[in-house]
């Protein structure tokens, strides 16, 4: 029972009680308390927020480069395998028009389509290095005789021109030069080796790039539903719609480097031609292969038809080379790459340029080769996966392949997830909803 001018400990408590953690001290005035579905104003403390944000953002990235370093390291241990799959899928993406076709046209199996546009691979193949080959054969005497000319009148220019050389001073020079090439034939012998041993990497690297276009061209649809199989229910279909927007652009990047290449090697292959020069049909393969490493191949390839021409004809006819060169590759870069390159994989030419860059630095030769189509394709999955889809007009109709038909594996691994999913849902109605859901919310979970 409570007196008068004496307060009842009840009522003093009951504030304390329906306060805010930190309630207000008697005399002071209370808190306002937060809106129901809004955040406490944070507290100023030690470290300012900006600080917090960099060492979040900050850690984060550390943990992202750290396993992007690791998935590249693993890239190269395993580059014996990881190069072929890459080329298969290039060549997989190449020849699938050419399969269907196949199967329209001569009513053929795809297994057999699949076969025969593999062949033709092979043989367009071997038809482009035949030709260079006996043309190589055919002009590597001339070229050799016109070197050597080449290599006389600059040793009587340094004698007899403004540098006013004596004999004795280039008869040194080449007596060094001997002397290294002599001293460095161990070198030489183990280069030897590590050419043999890359060599037997490349027949390999050939043979699994062949095996895997077969079968990705006869049953790259089962192969891709067993990979999305393998991911949780719930993410299949987006992972299916960004690959097929994926294998898009990789298709594009193909078919248009292809055909820039073509460019180049028609008009190099032909002004060395009008030149007479003596390598003109091995320059126009070598331009073509070198054209699918963007910028650097484009340099290199020129560069060599260029010095072809210094060592057989001549400064005149170096200087024309060079022009043809650069009007090529004027015509490439004003003209083929922003129309159809820069459609086909949505990047700017300094994204390109610093992509072939890093690459090159990361994986060499490789690594500047599928630098771009890597960009590519991750920039539109990326884009596909937060809400910008490149390609709209593909739509959702193409479902990810659940059933494979004729594929036990496929099989086998869509009766395994069927099994998991009828025990968890005799899980859920055996223990009942879970906590925050209620019985007619979705299951949740794989």
């Amino acid at each position: 029972m409570s007196t008068p001018g004496r307060r009842d400990d009840a009522t003093t408590a009951a504030p304390a009680a329906d306060g805010a953690p930190g309630a207000a001290q008697e005399g002071a005035p209370a808190e306002p308390l937060p809106a129901p579905g809004t955040a406490a104003t944070p507290r100023p403390g030690p470290v300012p927020p900006a600080v917090q944000a960099a060492a979040a953002w900050s850690w984060r990235l550390i943990v992202i480069l750290a396993a992007v370093a690791l998935g590249v390291w693993g890239l190269a241990v395993l580059k014996v395998i990881v190069v072929p799959v890459a080329i298969a899928l290039l060549l997989t993406v190449l020849l699938s028009p050419l399969v269907r076709a196949l199967q329209r046209w001569l009513r053929l199996p795809r297994a057999a389509a699949s076969g025969i546009a593999v062949v033709l691979l092979l043989g367009l193949v071997a038809g482009l290095l035949t030709l260079a080959g006996q043309s190589i054969v055919n002009g590597v005497t001339e070229l050799w005789d016109q070197a050597s000319d080449g290599v006389t009148k600059l040793v009587d220019w340094l004698s007899e021109g403004p540098l006013h050389l004596g004999t004795a001073d280039i008869d040194e020079w080449i007596t060094q030069l001997q002397d290294a090439a002599a001293s460095s034939a161990d070198q030489i012998a183990s280069g030897a080796l590590s050419v043999g041993v890359t060599v037997g990497h490349v027949a390999a690297g050939t043979l699994i790039a062949l095996f895997c276009t077969l079968f990705f061209l006869i049953d790259g649809r089962g192969i891709w539903a067993w990979l999305v199989g393998l991911l949780p229910r719930g993410s299949r279909e987006r992972v299916h719609q960004a690959g097929r927007r994926g294998w898009v652009t990789l298709g594009a990047y193909t078919r248009t480097q292809i055909l820039v290449a073509g460019v180049d090697a028609i008009g190099i292959g032909a002004g060395a031609a009008i030149l007479q020069l003596p390598l003109a049909m091995p320059l126009a393969v070598l331009v073509f292969f070198g054209s699918f490493i963007p910028f650097v191949g484009a340099i290199v390839t020129g560069a060599i038809a260029v010095l072809v021409a210094l060592v057989t004809q001549g400064w005149v006819s170096a200087l024309i080379m060079l022009g043809i060169v650069l009007l090529v590759q004027q015509l490439e870069g004003h003209v083929l790459q922003p129309f159809l390159m820069g459609h086909a994989v949505s990047l700017h030419p300094v994204a390109v340029l610093l992509v072939v860059t890093s690459g090159s630095l990361v994986a060499g030769i490789v690594g500047a080769l599928f630098a771009v189509p890597i960009a590519a394709v991750v920039n539109t999955v990326v884009l596909y996966l937060h809400g910008h889809d490149k390609f709209p007009q593909l739509g959702t109709h193409d479902h990810v392949p659940i059933r494979a038909k004729g594929h036990p594996v496929v099989d086998r691994a869509i009766a395994a997830a069927a099994e998991a999913e009828s025990e968890a849902d005799a899980a859920r109605h055996e223990h009942g909803p879970a906590r925050g859901t209620t019985a007619g919310d979705p299951p949740v979970g794989p």
